[in-house]
């Protein structure tokens, strides 16, 4: 036995033993793509031609290159992009729109989810674009009744169909980069390789979701921690009962309070009322603070008994009932729910005691004691075991609550905040540049890069925001995966299988390689994931395509869009199983729609194929 064919058994092994542990819940992925990018470097030092020419120690340092490739910084950076996006309410604001236009209508909601998700795939990461409509759709399931599990599948296979259409999909932007690596080397895909052939996929897709989806989406009761999802900021004032008492005071040049800070004007002691939010002129509700200065025609956001705020008129305000729907969210004001623990050192103190204000910078607008609600002369309030107040303040405040043992703090859904609109139109101006400038010609993870740091640049997230938004475990995944593809060229791997590959798929001529490469990703997929199997079987399906002499290019996008065709198993994707938590899927519940997804992208590539790219 010559020392190039224990060269493929080691590799065999590297590769096959890790996965198949993996496939067994015995090992994780990411935990398994650097065992065996250690493995390989471990032989390349003892002098094996794994990642490097045989007897050469030194191209063990191979296995690092995976983290320095292009598709790790543009993952990452998209990421980051994602977060902005997210963040700002971007795709808040498109959830309710989704609701305004759906309505009840159970079909034309499942059509509405799939497109707009597919729609966010082409410019975002697919696991980001599903993970941002995924709260949205439950928001949407608790206000209709329709289940989440005829929503959420349609969300992830909206994902996937989208990011078929786009270089930005995770497979798409490893196998491009592939062929960069095959022997002899290829042009990378460009930024609108994908989108002609993807998007006749996504287009026959959607219809078949929107017109016949919901024949085949099964309806399951959602699991006990959805039916307790958390409340909005809009539900929890109305169990407080706030509208009732919310009021809109101008400040009028004759008041009092002009040129004062709030809190030398002492309006929660003299008067029992709060200050839940202020506006100067045309900008938008901000968060009070002590030490702001008010101004005449300043507009306050007042909570308080009738009879305590007509009192206020006389001082130089003017007082007219909330016009917004009686709701503080809709006014961009963020609220929570702090209860009073078991052992809590605050019970019998009040607020004022203890100094709550002062302390976390957090306004308490109402107390809940039984089954009653307290808005005014909340400070007076000795606290007790099972209160709970309704507090207003900005994300630091709140974790800074969350840190104390006295309060249990449950933050509210944000499905019911306003658009941030300065930040939403930042982030999306973002977006659009970084994509405008690829289409340009500037290389992708240069065009992301940029793009995330303006993120950051801008004040959109902060550098702690930004670290938290990466999924590390894709990031490590793909590092150690691209090493492995690296060892499968390297050894000549990848042109053995690919000799048997192309026994089968010869005599159907370059059309049969394409649908070839397809068919072996898809089935791959299933059981690998889409990150795992590009990197697997792109480096074999491009050399079958150089070795027959058929278009790289058009078998690589076959092969991308196989990856993506992860319907038929949860474990395909991330985002599948993402979607089984919220919606207590089952796991034939994707093989019962995704067959028939995966036949429609197979009829589309052939004409896809025929089309753009004359196989």
């Amino acid at each position: 036995m010559n020392q190039q064919t224990l060269i493929i058994i080691f590799l065999s092994v590297i590769l096959f033993l890790p996965l198949g542990l993996v496939l067994l819940n015995r090992l994780r992925m990411d935990l398994a793509a650097i065992i065996m990018a250690i493995a390989l470097a471990i032989l390349q030092l003892f002098g094996w031609g794994m990642i490097g020419p045989s007897n050469s120690p030194e191209a063990a340092s191979n296995s690092l290159t995976g983290f320095s490739q292009p598709v790790v910084f543009t993952l990452i950076a998209l990421f980051i992009i994602s977060r902005g996006l997210e963040k700002s309410g971007v795709t808040r604001g498109i959830a309710q729109q989704l609701v305004k236009v759906g309505g009840q209508h159970e079909r034309l909601m499942i059509g509405l989810f799939a497109s707009v998700t597919a729609f966010l795939s082409l410019f975002m990461n697919n696991l980001a674009a599903a993970a941002l409509l995924l709260p949205s759709a439950m928001e949407v399931s608790r206000q209709t009744r329709i289940k989440p599990s005829r929503l959420l599948i349609p969300v992830s296979f909206g994902s996937l169909l989208g990011g078929s259409a786009t270089y930005f999909t995770t497979a798409n932007i490893i196998i491009s980069d592939l062929l960069t690596i095959s022997d002899p080397p290829q042009e990378r895909l460009g930024f609108l390789d994908f989108t002609p052939t993807g998007g006749l996929i996504a287009i026959a897709g959607l219809l078949f979701l929107t017109l016949w989806g919901k024949f085949l989406l099964k309806e399951r009761e959602p699991s006990t921690d959805q039916v307790l999802a958390r409340y909005t900021g809009r539900e929890l004032e109305d169990f407080y009962q706030i509208g009732e008492r919310l009021w809109v005071a101008r400040v009028l040049p004759s008041s009092s309070f002009v040129r004062r800070s709030i809190s030398n004007c002492d309006i929660g002691k003299k008067w029992g009322v709060a200050i839940a939010a202020t506006r100067r002129g045309r900008e938008e509700y901000t968060l009070p603070m002590p030490d702001q200065i008010i101004m005449p025609g300043d507009e306050l956001l007042i909570i308080g008994r009738e009879e305590k705020i007509s009192a206020m008129g006389k001082i130089g305000l003017e007082i007219r009932p909330d016009d917004h729907e009686h709701h503080l969210s809709v006014e961009g004001v963020v609220v929570a729910e702090a209860l009073i623990g078991p052992h809590s050192r605050v019970e019998g103190q009040t607020l004022k005691e203890i100094e709550f204000r002062k302390r976390f910078g957090l306004t308490v607008v109402a107390l809940r004691r039984l089954n009653r609600s307290y808005r005014t002369d909340v400070g007076e309030f000795q606290l007790q075991f099972g209160d709970s107040l309704l507090v207003i303040g900005n994300s630091r405040q709140m974790e800074d609550l969350k840190k104390t043992s006295d309060f249990i703090v449950l933050e509210s859904n944000p499905a019911d905040q306003p658009l941030n609109k300065r930040d939403s139109i930042l982030s999306v101006t973002i977006m659009v540049m970084a994509i405008s400038a690829s289409i340009a010609g500037v290389p992708v993870f240069i065009a992301m890069l940029c793009g995330a740091i303006l993120t950051i640049l801008l004040g959109l997230l902060t550098m702690e925001e930004a670290y938290r938004s990466i999924e590390w475990q894709a990031i490590f995944v793909i590092a150690g995966m691209y090493v492995v593809s690296l060892a499968l060229v390297q050894t000549g791997m990848a042109d053995l299988v690919g000799q048997y590959f192309l026994v089968v798929v010869q005599p159907f001529g370059a059309i049969g390689v394409a649908l070839g490469a397809y068919i072996i990703s898809m089935l791959v997929t299933q059981l690998m994931g889409s990150q795992v199997t590009a990197l697997v079987t792109g480096p074999i399906v491009i050399s079958a395509a150089l070795t027959l002499g058929v278009n790289p290019q058009a078998v690589a996008v076959a092969a991308a869009i196989g990856c993506s065709a992860s319907f038929l198993t949860p474990m395909a994707h991330p985002v599948n199983i993402l979607m089984i938590g919220p919606a207590n899927y089952k796991f034939t519940d994707f093989l019962r729609l995704g067959w028939v997804m995966v036949l429609i992208s197979f009829a589309m590539l052939i004409v896809g194929l025929k089309l753009f790219w004359g196989l």
